[in-house]
């Protein structure tokens, strides 16, 4: 039998007086309740009450256990208030890894997240490839790509597409450029760790898939690194929107071969455990999806 219900069906015996009034306050058989009370004694090796046909007492042995185990039931009772309250109001702390170049979109959001929830405390770090959550304990992961681990719970917070650019001076040495095949032939700027290596991936006009095999003397992990390298014409870049976009708009960067789309990705919330989600990281999550949705609205 479960000890913990057995611990209880006794506490209610001695504080009911008996086995029918403690059965009837628990919805429970009579000899539901006796077997309970049994099994403790059983477990034990003693006699925590003495019985005859008209009432329960204590002996000496089961007044010392009854005051201890109720002590240990109202402590028990007391961690499931404070763990409900703790799931119910963010607090705490909040261990939070992004990309690198995710952190100048993500710093507002954790700002205010920080504002609406002042008992939490945040600790971020970021770097370029994705970590091991579980040994490092981080409650939760944003990233660009999705995970090498599968077991690792995925939330798709937004999609989003590469943009094929270069600056406007390098678009004049590269005038002959008219589909995805002929990037072979052009210095192409590569990051690091795109889910498709150096296989740069389109959708053409009529939706057909098309890979080519791209080369080039610069790859890095560094979003900013590559950014800067395509502002200052030293190749063609297939950058993140969030990292580039701004320079596009400012036409710093100009958009190539715009009827062949980049295959789309998604920027994702990846955490360990899908159940007991703590409120500090669901609520985040949750507001990371609504900035993210918004965001994804204003800029398609």
């Amino acid at each position: 039998m479960d000890r913990l219900t057995s611990l209880n069906v006794f506490g209610q015996v001695v504080e009911c007086g008996g086995f029918s009034a403690a059965s009837r306050k628990l919805n429970m058989s009579v000899a539901a309740v006796s077997n309970h009370v049994q099994a403790l004694e059983d477990r034990l090796g003693v006699r925590l009450l003495n019985r005859t046909t008209r009432k329960v007492s204590l002996t000496e042995i089961g007044k010392a256990y009854y005051e201890r185990s109720n002590q240990i039931l109202r402590e028990l009772e007391e961690a499931d208030r404070v763990t409900e309250s703790l799931n119910t109001a963010p607090r705490g702390l909040l261990k939070l890894y992004s990309n690198s170049h995710l952190v100048t979109f993500l710093s507002p959001i954790v700002a205010e997240y920080l504002q609406r929830y002042p008992e939490v405390s945040i600790q971020f770090t970021s770097g370029q490839r994705m970590v091991d959550l579980v040994e490092l304990g981080l409650d939760l992961a944003i990233a660009a790509t999705p995970p090498p681990d599968s077991t690792l719970v995925v939330r798709r917070l937004s999609p989003w597409r590469p943009i094929l650019c270069c600056s406007p001076a390098y678009r004049k040495e590269i005038s002959a450029l008219k589909e995805p095949s002929d990037l072979a032939q052009y210095n192409c700027i590569q990051y690091a760790y795109y889910p498709h290596g150096n296989e740069w991936r389109f959708e053409g006009p009529n939706g057909r898939p098309i890979k080519v095999r791209v080369n080039g003397n610069a790859m890095s992990d560094n979003g900013e690194l590559l950014r800067t390298l395509a502002l200052q014409g030293r190749g063609v870049f297939l950058g993140p929107s969030f990292l580039i976009g701004e320079d596009v708009k400012a036409k710093r960067l100009v958009r190539l071969l715009p009827d062949y789309r980049p295959v789309e990705f998604a920027i994702n919330a990846i955490f360990p455990h899908r159940h007991h989600l703590s409120s500090k990281v669901r609520v985040f999550i949750d507001l990371l999806a609504e900035r993210f949705s918004a965001h994804h609205t204003a800029t398609s």
